[in-house]
């Protein structure tokens, strides 16, 4: 069953609604209005979390509701409503017809379709029942434990959510699209004397269970953590100054996603509280920087078949050998820029109106041998893992703690450090890449990103790669 029957079975044979009707609610809605859509959803979601043995928390939730959105100009009208009736929507136009006044005199045309799938359509959590999820978790604590002594605690969860959505525009056009998503988590704490550390690991995608639950796989994450873990009972505190700062590949690309990311996104720069706004086609990177954000990477968790607009997700360029080549867009920013929409607004559910939003974002490999970059550096640190931090768009200031980095000097990988953190400017750290690898990687499926209060799936990634004069924060005396 394609993705459009099985949504029409799911919002208009059991829920009850009249197509024709529905139809003509959102052409009435929307006269008058640049552009606008009526978003359906349908959501299961279950988790479990286990800490120590014991099941500290198991939730399952079903959802629906719907999204109506009506935009004239900047400014568009949004209500909302989990109750999938006709009575309900003809409340909801109502309210966004209050935005015509702005008028353009033109309704956007219509995104394009797509007959390709990203994911399979099959919901997750029927692939793995509840008695298995459970008994996952308590074999995943007691293997941890088993390996090491010092294991002191361990925690561990297990998440899906099959995510059905319909979109429907003036005129009768429909697209759909089924979304399943998984997760896995866990991590563990170990003590040594009076020294207690942790370390953690998770994967995740647009799949079923199958891939993540295999003994192998979620040994391996175990494993991971684990590591992470020991490694930190011997970390040495971390040194402060201006150094040279090796990126590792994968998840660091997280402060790519944060650093410059958010600012390359169509909404700030139209308004221009981007660090970015106005550098379209200058130099913002060194020679070398290419980073893209592409939406069609199959089974990825940032990855979308369409956005929640209906225009279907694209690879777009950012920045091309170092020069900014594009933002990401939803359709109101892209019109009122006079883009290209690129197949980025998204939306955390159907009670939350769509903005540009990230996908999956990272920077291209380069033609440097790890190693290679490694030796180059006389003394300075390689950060392997992140925590969390903190970013302001408008001028891309940042700062982030490492979970995992070393001290490197004279080529040589030494100590491992504890409490190093990066501290820089986004768009300034770029113009300090200075060697870039040929290992680039995704992270492994774990990244949320939160903006304006909604949160949804990304995915980051890059290669290795040598950063000159960043600032280090650390914690030695």
């Amino acid at each position: 069953m394609s993705d459009l029957a099985l949504t029409d079975e799911l919002f208009f044979t059991r829920a009850g609604l009249d197509r024709s009707r529905v139809e003509t609610i959102v052409n009435d809605a929307l006269h008058g209005a640049d552009d606008g859509e009526l978003f359906l959803e349908y959501c299961q979601s279950e988790s479990v979390f286990l800490e120590d043995g014991k099941i500290r928390n198991a939730s399952y939730d079903t959802s629906q509701g719907f999204g109506l959105r009506a935009v004239s100009g900047e400014v568009s009208g949004y209500a909302h409503a989990s109750d999938l009736s006709e009575a309900a929507m003809k409340r909801a136009a109502d309210t966004v017809r209050a935005v015509h006044a702005g008028h353009g005199g033109t309704f956007a045309d219509a995104p394009a379709l797509t007959n390709r799938s990203l994911y399979s359509d099959q919901n997750p959590l029927g692939s793995y029942s509840f008695e298995d999820k459970v008994k996952l978790l308590r074999e995943i604590d007691a293997y941890a434990r088993a390996k090491d002594s010092r294991v002191s605690q361990v925690s561990a969860s297990i998440a899906g959510e099959w995510q059905a959505v319909q979109i429907v525009r003036p005129g009768g056009l429909h697209v759909a699209d089924i979304r399943p998503l998984v997760r896995l988590n866990v991590s563990v704490v170990v003590a040594q004397g009076d020294r207690m550390e942790s370390g953690g690991h998770g994967v995740g995608g647009r799949q079923d269970f199958s891939l993540y639950v295999a003994p192998d796989a979620w040994k391996a994450q175990v494993d991971e953590a684990l590591r992470q873990a020991v490694l930190n009972l011997d970390a040495e505190p971390a040194p402060a100054g201006e150094m040279t700062v090796v990126l590792g590949p994968g998840w660091p690309g997280v402060l790519l996603h944060e650093a410059i990311g958010h600012g390359l996104e169509g909404d700030f720069n139209r308004k221009k509280t981007s660090a970015f706004a106005g550098l379209m086609g200058e130099r913002v990177a060194a020679p070398g920087v290419t980073v893209v954000d592409d939406g069609t990477l199959e089974n990825r968790r940032g990855s979308l078949t369409i956005d929640d607009e209906g225009t279907p997700t694209s690879s777009t360029t950012l920045i091309e050998d170092g020069i900014l080549t594009g933002y990401m867009q939803d359709r109101m920013n892209a019109r009122l820029m006079g883009m290209k929409a690129t197949g980025n607004g998204r939306r955390q559910s159907h009670a939350h109106a769509p903005m540009p939003r990230m996908t999956n974002t990272y920077m291209l490999a380069g033609d440097k041998e790890p190693g290679e970059i490694l030796a180059s550096v006389k003394d300075g640190i390689y950060a392997v893992n992140f925590g969390g931090g903190q970013v302001d768009i408008t001028n891309g200031k940042f700062v982030f703690s490492c979970t995992e980095a070393y001290r490197v000097k004279n080529g040589k990988i030494g100590a491992p450090l504890k409490g190093a953190t990066l501290i820089g400017n986004g768009p300034d750290a770029l113009t300090r890449v200075s060697m870039i690898g040929n290992d680039m990687e995704l992270d492994p499926g774990i990244g949320t990103c939160g903006k304006d209060g909604q949160g949804v799936p990304v995915g980051v990634g890059q290669p290795t790669m040598r950063l000159d004069g960043l600032t280090v924060g650390g914690t030695a005396a």
